[in-house]
């Protein structure tokens, strides 16, 4: 999918943000793509579909002006949305995989994302295994004969590892394996995976995406075609979908992405660098900061390093619990990406499902999600919190 400017110039992302898939309303000129809160479709005559329209399941105008958009941000030829981004994994995986075929997980990420392998599709005869997608060679290393997907999240949830997609994207190619990666963390903005050779990206919209705190969605984005050819039909035939005023909500957020991420990203360093200096934090996990050891990485493969910072508190887990509980403006709760900073402890919220396995998170873990209020103020609440 390509977008010019008249002159044939490739339109910069904040134009495509707000442009894409956002042509004024054919019919009153609405610059704003209507929600279409519609399940079915006047057909002009048996089987002449006006636009192509028949049924919501199967396509939607609000959705359809979206998935343009997800497209065009992401670099890709074909966007899909669905109801959450869970949806959007199964809808995935279902299309890739067959019982008795293999894949590599990474071995921090989203609770969510390992439930859905260890105790849903590890049920329908699917393996898998664990590596550290951060090493290119330990990723090499779990490839099986089978082995159809290497999954990968960049920055991770929730100890922000950094992996090299371009290096993994040619371990996938010579296995003959399909790269994924969530791209949730740092947004099409910062991060466009699918120009560093992978194959999907995956998005929760419900975090940077939609922005606010008051959508849930999921997207995959591909640039081969064939291959958005298929997931479209398990899309139709699964049904997951995102419904139309979803859609229109998260291409509500995704117009002023650009500019909230820039803010995102420059209130996380503050605070980044705020709690490396700390005396009650153990370790700090941003790789905006030097000393991380995937910094060089995300340097070279994002524009900026994003809004989640994740840490650790001298005291253990019931001194991380504790801060959790004493942040204001910080609010305790579950979720990421809104314009409203967050706290939590995954070990027992997000990351409760990932107990006892590989991707267990430590108990003196404590992750922010950096919204876009004034810097000094979270500083100030932080610094209370911390004690």
């Amino acid at each position: 999918m390509s977008h010019q400017h008249p002159q044939g110039h490739p339109q910069s992302f904040e134009t495509l943000a707000i442009h894409a898939g956002q042509e004024a309303d054919p019919l009153t000129g609405a610059v704003v793509p209507p929600i279409y809160q519609v399940s079915t479709y006047k057909q002009d005559g048996v089987g002449g579909l006006r636009g192509g329209y028949e049924y919501s399941r199967s396509a939607n105008p609000t959705r359809t002006a979206l998935e343009e958009n997800l497209a065009a941000l992401e670099g890709g030829r074909r966007g899909l949305a669905f109801a959450s981004g869970l949806a959007a994994e199964d809808c995935l995986l279902r299309t890739l995989l067959s019982p008795g075929d293999h894949v590599v997980i990474p071995n921090d990420a989203y609770g969510g994302t390992f439930r859905l392998f260890a105790k849903v599709v590890e049920r329908w005869g699917v393996e898998w295994s664990v590596a550290d997608s951060s090493d290119p060679a330990a990723v090499r290393a779990a490839l099986r004969p089978r082995t159809k997907v290497i999954w990968v999240e960049t920055p991770s949830n929730p100890l922000l590892g950094i992996t090299d997609i371009a290096a993994v994207a040619d371990v996938a190619r010579t296995a003959g394996a399909r790269l994924v990666v969530d791209n949730t963390f740092a947004s099409p903005y910062l991060q466009q995976p699918l120009a560093l050779g992978a194959d999907v990206v995956v998005h929760s919209t419900t975090k940077y995406m939609g922005g606010h705190s008051d959508v849930v969605g999921g997207a995959l984005v591909v640039s081969d075609s064939g291959l958005g050819d298929e997931l479209a039909f398990h899309q139709n035939a699964m049904g997951a979908v995102a419904g139309p005023f979803d859609a229109w909500l998260v291409m509500r957020g995704i117009k002023t992405l650009a500019v909230r991420m820039d803010r995102h990203s420059a209130n996380a360093t503050r605070i980044a660098e705020m709690l490396a200096a700390h005396p009650k934090v153990t370790q700090v996990y941003y790789p905006g900061l030097p000393e991380h050891a995937g910094h060089e990485t995300a340097a070279k493969q994002m524009r900026a390093f994003g809004g989640m910072v994740s840490f650790r508190v001298a005291g253990g887990e019931q001194a991380a619990v504790e801060v959790c509980d004493r942040a204001r403006l910080f609010t305790l709760g579950e979720s990421l990406g809104g314009v409203e900073s967050l706290i939590e402890h995954p070990g027992r919220m997000t990351h409760a499902s990932a107990a006892g396995s590989a991707l267990e998170v430590p108990a003196d873990l404590v992750r922010l999600s950096v919204g876009i209020e004034a810097v000094d103020d979270l500083l100030t609440d932080l610094s209370q919190a911390l004690g």
